[in-house]
């Protein structure tokens, strides 16, 4: 049996446990339409360049939502670690009204191929996690943006420090490198200009409304505009696609105390079960609570009848 324990004084983290892991990389060098990848949406957005060994895209507004996407065959959430890293070309940005982006990130596929889905609006999008770039327009400058969006479709805002105003060279390669740390709650992005090794780079922390996201696609997304001038023409390149990530058994762990209980909050994954275990001494921990399978969700476990002394308690993940 394997077993992974974290410890709280009902005050905070104080360990950190290593779980399940999986990549996902697409070079481009054979037709990714054989190898997982699918569109939907308009095919001709998007052609794979055989010689180049990468995909041409083309981020149309006036088009329907459209996707070059391939499953994780997982989810990922706030409490996961992970990384996304591609390279891109823009060769043609133009942008119309108060602008439009573009964008490659993940989404949640039956959420984003619903027909009530508007990126446009900022209502009705939720489950995101993207790269959006937004060319220049009179009202604002040329802008990059890493992004949050929550399941309740809010889009995560701390202020100016979310975003970069930076206008790529078209015609250059750009190295993007997005790095989420579960237990920093935040998103580190660089972005290098591989003919000139400059570029920008966006520190992202979820804001203190922001719920959580599912997320379980890794998607190049040219969505559709409201129609009333917000809009975007671009094209350009993707290539050397690469994303890895963690499922930490353990990825979320608080407690509270009240009058007579004490309660531990955890995010238990699948395959795993959850002891809610409690100490005076640190030399014997005993089980308090019933053994929980976890199911990519919250978990509550409760000590109904805490000591009268200060009590120290751990949460137990094991699998068989």
């Amino acid at each position: 049996m394997k077993k992974i324990c974290m410890t709280l004084a009902l005050a905070g983290l104080t360990a950190a446990a290593s779980g399940q892991a999986g990549t996902l990389t697409e070079n481009f060098s054979t037709d990714p339409l054989q190898d997982g990848w699918q569109i939907f949406g308009n095919t001709n957005l998007f052609q794979w360049d055989s010689t180049n060994q990468n995909l041409g895209v083309t981020w149309d507004s006036s088009q329907t939502n459209s996707y070059f996407y391939h499953p994780l065959g997982t989810i990922l959430t706030r409490n996961d670690d992970f990384t996304l890293a591609f390279d891109m070309q823009w060769n043609v940005a133009e942008a119309y009204g108060d602008g439009f982006q573009t964008a490659i990130g993940f989404l949640n596929l039956a959420e984003a191929t619903n027909a009530d889905f508007n990126r446009s609006t900022g209502y009705n999008s939720p489950d995101l996690v993207e790269f959006d770039y937004f060319p220049p327009v009179v009202t604002s400058g040329a802008t990059v943006w890493p992004l949050f969006v929550d399941s309740n479709s809010d889009f995560n805002w701390n202020g100016a420090s979310d975003y970069a105003l930076y206008a790529p060279n078209l015609g250059d390669w750009y190295h993007v490198v997005m790095t989420y740390s579960a237990a920093n709650q935040a998103m580190v992005t660089t972005m290098t200009n591989f003919e000139q090794t400059s570029g920008t780079s966006v520190i992202d922390p979820p804001a203190f409304f922001f719920d959580d996201f599912r997320v379980d696609t890794i998607s190049i997304s040219s969505y559709q505009d409201d129609g009333e001038g917000d809009s975007i023409y671009a094209q350009g390149a993707v290539g050397n696609i690469a994303i890895t990530w963690t499922h930490p058994p353990i990825g979320y762990l608080t407690g509270a105390a009240s009058a007579g209980a004490s309660q531990v909050q955890v995010y238990g994954q699948s395959g795993w079960s959850y002891t809610l275990q409690r100490t005076t001494d640190f030399q014997c921990w005993t089980n308090i609570s019933p053994v929980t399978p976890g199911a990519m969700a919250y978990l509550f476990l409760q000590d109904p009848n805490p000591p009268p002394v200060k009590a120290f308690y751990r949460v137990c993940a094991s699998q068989p």
